[in-house]
C-alpha cells in the first residue's frame, strides 16, 4: 500500500513510487495532528518558525486530551498539558494560529506567545543559552500581545522573566516603559531565582530576579571545536537526517497528506 501508520495512529500517504520504510513524514504535520487541539509549541514553535537556534528532533505540542510521548522515524513527539488557565479558551484568545505547511494545516503559537511560553518552562526549550540565542533572532514582536499573554498565564515568576528579558533587549526590541511597568505589577513579591534549580547570580532589583552571570552578560560557553568556531556552529545546525530527507521530498513537491 501507499500508507505508512505512526505510533501516534496516523496514516501518511506515501508518495508514488517511493519506499514506504524511507519515505519522509512532515513533523510539524505529525505533532498537530495527534489530536484535534494539538498545537506546536516550546521549541517545535521556534523551529517552525525557523527561528531556532539549534535544529531538534524532539516536537513538543500542546493539547488538553490524554495522549502519550510517542516516536517515530526517529523522530520524538511530546505532549505537553495546556496550561490550567487558558484550558477552554478559544485559540484565537491564547495566540494560536494556523498555518499552511506541507501541504495540509498546522497549529502553532505565535512569536508572541512562544517567547512567553518559552520563558515560561524553559526545559522545554533547552535551556537559557538556547532561549535566548533563539529569542535574538526575531527582529519584531507585538509586544502588547506579549504583555497580555503573560497576565494571562498568571505566574508572578515568568512575568519577571519576560520582563527582564525585554528589559535587556529594550532597544532592539523597541519596547516602551509602559511595557515594562505593566510587567512589573505581575512580578514576585519576594526575589525569586530565574532558574527554578536556584543557580546562583546577581539580584537584579527592578525584577526581584536572581539571575545568573552568564544570562546576566550573555556569556556563553561554546563547546570547543577542533578545527574552528565555523566548524562548531555548522555541526549545530546541521538538520537530522530524517529532516533532510523531508526537505528534499518537499522540495520536489512530494507533500504528505496525513490522516487518521
Amino acid at each position: 500500500g501507499r500508507l505508512v501508520r505512526d505510533k501516534g495512529g496516523l496514516y501518511a500517504v506515501v508518495p508514488r513510487g517511493a519506499d514506504a520504510g524511507a519515505a519522509p513524514v512532515d513533523p510539524y504535520l505529525v505533532a498537530t495532528k495527534v489530536a484535534p487541539d494539538a498545537t506546536l509549541a516550546y521549541h517545535a514553535a521556534l523551529q517552525f518558525w525557523g527561528k531556532a537556534y539549534s535544529v531538534w528532533q524532539r516536537f513538543h505540542f500542546l493539547t488538553e486530551s490524554s495522549t502519550r510521548a510517542f516516536r517515530f522515524r526517529g523522530l520524538e513527539f511530546a505532549p505537553v498539558k495546556v496550561p490550567a488557565p487558558l484550558r477552554g479558551l478559544p485559540a484565537a484568545d491564547i495566540q494560536i494560529t494556523e498555518q499552511r505547511h506541507g501541504g495540509g494545516t498546522v497549529r502553532v503559537t505565535t512569536l508572541e506567545r512562544t517567547l512567553v511560553d518559552v520563558l515560561d518552562a524553559p526545559a522545554h526549550a533547552g535551556g537559557w543559552e538556547e532561549i535566548w540565542r533563539s529569542l535574538e533572532m526575531i527582529e519584531f514582536f507585538d509586544l502588547d500581545a506579549v504583555v497580555l499573554y503573560t497576565s494571562q498565564l498568571g505566574s508572578a515568576l515568568t512575568a519577571a522573566r519576560v520582563g527582564f528579558f525585554l528589559d535587556q533587549h529594550r532597544e532592539t526590541l523597541m519596547v516602551e516603559d509602559s511595557h515594562l511597568e505593566r510587567l512589573r505589577e505581575l512580578r514576585p513579591r519576594q526575589p525569586r531565582y530565574l532558574d527554578t534549580r536556584r543557580k546562583p547570580g546577581k539580584l537584579v532589583a527592578s525584577w526581584n530576579l536572581i539571575v545568573p552571570d552568564d544570562v546576566l552578560g550573555r556569556t556563553w560557553a561554546e563547546v570547543a571545536c577542533e578545527s574552528s568556531a565555523t566548524c562548531h556552529r555548522s555541526r549545530r545546525h546541521e538538520a537530522p537526517a530524517s529532516l533532510r530527507r523531508l526537505r528534499r521530498h518537499q522540495s520536489q513537491g512530494l507533500a504528505n497528506d496525513l490522516r487518521r
